[in-house]
């Protein structure tokens, strides 16, 4: 399995790069069940819908080849692309945290702590690190430790980078704060609570009750768009536990926007999405 992608930016709210709209494309395969492979110029055709250039859906494309999600070959009449079996388990857990019933709910209690060497000529393999742990709800506390709320699952997140690690260069446990020397002080600046917010609240203009999405115009291009939202805010939401939070925190509402939304645009998309695919 592949490890969960990280995103063309260090920004949260850079929710609609062309890698990410990418991969809500890929993930919805996974929802629709497409395993064969497909043209280049289907993926061009349905990102194109949501302003990505062709030029720039073929090279995510072939990036995401060297990455290890995708392979590519030959077919009569062009290149066409595949998810290799390590990328449709990444994909699948993608998905399956995306339809999660309670996506930012905290998992347990005290605190899932990582401290990990990764050698200057792996710069590659730190990225990937840091980009899983980073999906899981870490953020760096001190140099080269790292702290999640809760009880973080590094086995499903982890799993793909084995073969890649030593067995000395991760360190992973389980802890809670002793009575006189809490994190919660902490953990409110050492997560980007105000940009989690933010990411709510944009959410909250582009698809809840008061947004306007045209579902006549193209609602294949709409679904990968709020995809890529949704992927973005569950990346920049951290599910600490709820007294660390704003009174409300806006989780819940998200939710049920997304799940609202979703179920408008689907039926349709995927119509759309059977026609790319046999066109």
């Amino acid at each position: 399995m592949s490890p969960i992608p990280h995103v063309d930016s260090d920004d949260p709210l850079a929710a609609r790069s062309p890698k990410r709209l990418l991969f809500a494309v890929l993930a919805e395969q996974i929802v629709m069940g497409v395993r064969a492979p497909l043209l280049a110029s289907t993926y061009v055709s349905i990102l194109s819908g949501a302003g990505v250039k062709p030029a720039t859906t073929r090279a995510k494309l072939d990036r995401l080849v060297v990455e290890g999600y995708l392979v590519r070959s030959k077919d009569g009449r062009g290149v066409q692309y595949e998810l290799t079996p390590s990328g449709f388990d990444t994909l699948r857990t993608l998905q399956n945290r995306m339809e999660d019933p309670n996506p930012f709910e905290a998992r347990g209690s005290g605190w899932t702590l990582v401290t990990f060497t990764v050698p200057e000529q792996q710069r590659a393999v730190r990225q990937r690190l840091r980009a899983a742990l980073t999906w899981e709800g870490f953020v760096p506390l001190r140099d080269g430790l790292w702290i999640a709320p809760g009880e973080a699952d590094l086995d499903e997140v982890l799993d793909p980078m084995h073969a890649e690690l030593s067995e000395s260069s991760l360190v992973a446990f389980h802890a809670h704060d002793l009575p006189n020397f809490s994190l919660d002080p902490l953990a409110r600046t050492a997560w980007n609570l105000k940009g989690a917010l933010e990411a709510h609240t944009r959410f909250d203009e582009c698809w809840g009750d008061a947004a306007t999405v045209d579902t006549t115009a193209s609602p294949l291009s709409d679904l990968m768009l709020l995809g890529a939202d949704w992927y973005a805010l569950l990346r920049a939401d951290p599910r600490l536990p709820a007294e660390l939070l704003d009174e409300g925190w806006p989780s819940d509402r998200s939710t049920r926007i997304y799940r609202a939304r979703r179920q408008q645009l689907a039926p349709a998309a995927h119509e759309a999405f059977n026609t790319a695919i046999h066109r």
